[in-house]
């Protein structure tokens, strides 16, 4: 749920157009490629054939789409034109485990991020490889779908509105 009380919901599907009105010509088939023909007829490639590792049983696979909770953050710089701007950026949350120390929390879908941490909580997409590559360097390992101790979320609705209050300062 936002600030207001809407649900929070993917504007994405809204962009997508339908398939344009009108009756299809009779005697008129669509053209098929035959290079879908090719790639039917072809076997599967195996897994030494393109030279990349694959992932151990268990561990998903490196562009794995996650949802991590993040949220954005300015700092005060000067623009091209020499004026006064904020540069914004995102800062990925890390939370602290009893046995890993500081962790980014990933999760596989939106459904969980809310569940684990609450309805307002701000998440940005991601890919789980280059996550964990990126935050490894900082000494943090990723947790995909971890289970937080229950209790208070860790946004509420009112954390995001004052927050967005402070950031438009």
């Amino acid at each position: 749920m936002t600030a207001v009380g809407a649900p929070i919901r993917s504007r994405l599907l809204d962009f997508v157009e339908p398939d344009p009105p009108g009756q299809p010509v009779p005697g008129q088939e669509r053209p098929r490629s035959q290079l879908l023909d090719l790639v039917a007829a072809a076997p599967p490639p195996g897994a030494e054939a393109d030279g990349r590792a694959r992932p151990r049983p268990g561990v998903p696979a490196y562009h794995t789409p996650v949802c991590v909770p993040a949220h954005p953050r300015s700092v005060a710089g000067t623009g091209t034109d020499g004026r006064p701007a904020r540069v914004p950026f995102i800062v990925l949350e890390l939370f602290e485990h009893p046995e890993h120390g500081a962790v980014a929390f990933a999760f596989s879908t939106p459904r969980k991020l809310a569940d684990a941490l609450g309805e307002a909580q701000p998440w940005v997409a991601a890919s789980l490889g280059p996550l964990a590559e990126n935050v490894a360097g900082q000494g943090v390992r990723v947790l995909l779908d971890p289970a937080p101790a229950p209790g208070e979320p860790h946004w509420r609705p009112s954390d995001v509105a004052a927050y967005a209050r402070e950031v438009r300062r």
